[in-house]
């Protein structure tokens, strides 16, 4: 039977009905999200904000934890009359700042509407406990609790990083993530870690009555939502120790890295002068003070700063040579206080010419590397130099340097190995030569490195040949760190070269004073420790003292790099703070024949020497 105009459009029409009344069944039977919906205009939500993960060093100690404040909220619609000085009495505030802030509340009333906003923040506990017992004379205003951060121990300021409350840049950023009034971690740790730490937020939800005051929970807070706190992070760092570094590094400017070599975990990071932990806790009170601070106390320097290496980068242009067959550990060169090209001279100290390898680290002699570093260059085996130097910088980055080493800490800088490409730039194709580019055999030139990059050489040779990469975050019951922090990186030298290097190292050290070696002063009897000075050369003033070392010599558990700006020679400041942090990690204690040696770094002060822009 063919159906009429008529009774197609009434099967139409009954057809449209019946899916609506099913979905005004599903609106008002079955989804509750419409109901809530529905009666926004009467409920309140009350944010729950989560407690942040806590921060631990490698032996469980907090390095960061929590501690309650109050944020004072205000309801404007909802104030009446109040005596205003009762309030300020009882909260410690000016008259004139609560005027001025409900003036602004009322401004803006019709944007609030019901909404509670923010009148004062960080409220201490006791505080707000006064004014909760008075709560009931100031309609409209209620407390809500939230974590604030404390620091137990005053170690790693800059490398903990601090919690501020989010800006309008970083809102934009983080549309559904963050909304103003939240805080997230803007520097260090907090902020590499933002995610883990943070936790969410819950909320509860209230009623409000017809005069808009709030009377109950919502559906008996079955639509409530529980914050969950954040996850707790156990860091490389050793407190204790990051502590004595910050101490010895004081009233001086650089840096002081110390990393395990058998796990690539930084145990200690220091950047002087840097941030004390009582800063962070309230880092917008003493934020225009550190920012205009001359000596950027917030610029990381363990990551952040390029230096040249100076002579402890000699350690790399020796291995390369022994790995490409230029010299042997028994190849004598004669130095004459300097190396000698043309009408130049590459200057040296006095010490017996000639010498061997080892020796040459020993005595830490400069013509010895500018006879590596030309016999590199101008290798027959090569067509031209531009190979030759090519294959040289493919050696060094082998060792980390020019590129970030990869590690979890933010802001690494990759520092610069130069390339034939640049020097052609520079001074034209073949327009150089190797004595052109010879200050790179003694680490100085356009080579720009960090000194956690010269922690992870000194890694490197403690490990006969290969590094892991240099990481902060260890693994825990929360946190799992990235598989390629296990992973091996070895460089393109045979692991056969190595003992000769960490020879020479060792007798740097230990040979006696008297005996030509550059580092004596940073023995310690029973630590067999290994190291090699520098000089990095400043054309704006002193030049800067460094020292790398690594200690046992066998089965070694730490390697330290120590760079103080406008220090001198390597043994004059380096040496001592490297060899002094490493006496009291495998120790515990500073033994008694080097308690002035500890005296004379503590008390020392370099300020003077650095020239800052003011």
């Amino acid at each position: 039977m063919k159906l009429n105009r008529e009774n197609r459009l009434l099967i139409g029409l009954c057809t449209m009905a019946g899916i609506l009344i099913a979905k005004l069944f599903s609106i008002q039977i079955i989804d509750d999200k419409y109901k809530t919906d529905a009666a926004n205009n009467s409920m309140v939500y009350s944010t729950i904000y989560p407690t942040r993960g806590i921060i631990h060093d490698r032996d469980g100690n907090i390095l960061v934890g929590n501690k309650v404040a109050y944020d004072l909220l205000v309801t404007p619609k909802e104030v009446a009359e109040f005596d205003t000085l009762a309030f300020c009495e009882v909260l410690g505030v000016e008259p004139e700042f609560v005027r001025e802030k409900m003036q602004e509340f009322y401004n803006n009333r019709r944007r609030i509407g019901y909404q509670s906003v923010v009148m004062l923040k960080q409220l201490p506990p006791e505080t707000y406990m006064k004014f909760a017992e008075v709560a009931y004379k100031f309609p409209g205003f209620r407390g809500q609790a939230r974590s604030i951060r404390e620091y137990p121990f005053n170690a790693g300021g800059n490398l903990l990083g601090y919690v501020s409350e989010v800006d309008a840049a970083f809102l934009a950023k983080h549309p559904d993530e963050y909304k103003s009034g939240d805080y997230a971690g803007k520097t260090g740790i907090e902020a590499a870690r933002e995610e883990e730490l943070r936790g969410e937020k819950g909320y509860n939800i209230w009623l409000r009555n017809s005069r808009n005051r709030i009377e109950s929970r919502y559906k008996d807070g079955e639509l409530d939502k529980e914050a969950v706190p954040g996850k707790d992070i156990t860091t490389t760092i050793d407190a204790e120790l990051q502590h004595y570094g910050q101490m010895l590094m004081a009233n001086k400017v650089g840096s002081l890295v110390a990393i395990e070599p058998a796990t690539g975990e930084i145990l200690t990071m220091v950047s002087s002068p840097g941030i004390d932990v009582d800063m962070l806790a309230d880092i917008g009170q003493h934020y225009k003070d550190i920012s205009t601070n001359p000596y950027k106390p917030m610029f990381n320097r363990a990551v952040q700063a390029s230096y040249p290496p100076g002579s402890v980068f000699k350690l790399v242009n020796g291995l390369i040579g022994l790995q490409e067959g230029v010299l042997t550990p028994n190849t004598l060169y004669p130095c004459s206080m300097g190396y000698h090209f043309g009408r130049s001279k590459l200057g040296c100290h006095a010490h017996k010419s000639p010498i061997n390898f080892e020796e040459s680290i020993m005595m830490s002699c400069n013509a010895y590397y500018c006879y590596i570093l030309r016999d590199l260059l101008e290798n027959p085996k090569y067509k031209e130099i531009d190979e030759a130097m090519d294959k040289w910088r493919e050696y060094v980055m082998s060792f980390g340097f020019g590129q970030k080493l990869g590690s979890d800490f933010p802001s690494e800088l990759g520092g610069f190995i130069p390339d034939s490409k640049y020097y052609n730039r520079y001074y034209r194709k073949g327009g150089w030569k190797a004595t052109t580019v010879i200050s790179l055999s003694i680490g100085q030139g356009e080579i720009g490195c960090t000194p956690l990059h010269l922690a992870n050489l000194c890694a490197t040779i403690a490990n006969r040949g290969f590094y892991y990469t240099p990481h902060i975050i260890k693994d825990s019951e929360h946190v799992e760190i990235d598989p390629k922090y296990k992973e091996r990186h070895y460089t393109m030298v045979d692991t056969t070269h190595f003992p000769k290097v960490v020879g020479g190292m060792y007798r740097a050290v230990n040979s006696g004073f008297g005996s030509g070696g550059t580092a004596s002063i940073a023995a310690v009897e029973g630590l067999d420790i290994c190291g090699k000075t520098g000089t990095a050369q400043n054309p704006h003033g002193h030049d800067h003292s460094v020292f790398i070392c690594f200690a046992p010599r066998d089965n070694p558990k730490i390697a330290v790099a120590a760079y103080v700006e406008n220090g001198g020679f390597g043994a004059t400041w380096a040496a001592p703070i490297a060899s002094l942090l490493t006496e009291m990690y495998l120790t515990g204690e500073i033994s008694e024949s080097r308690k002035s040696l500890e005296d004379r770094i503590l008390q020392g002060n370099l300020m003077d020497r650095v020239k800052v822009r003011k």
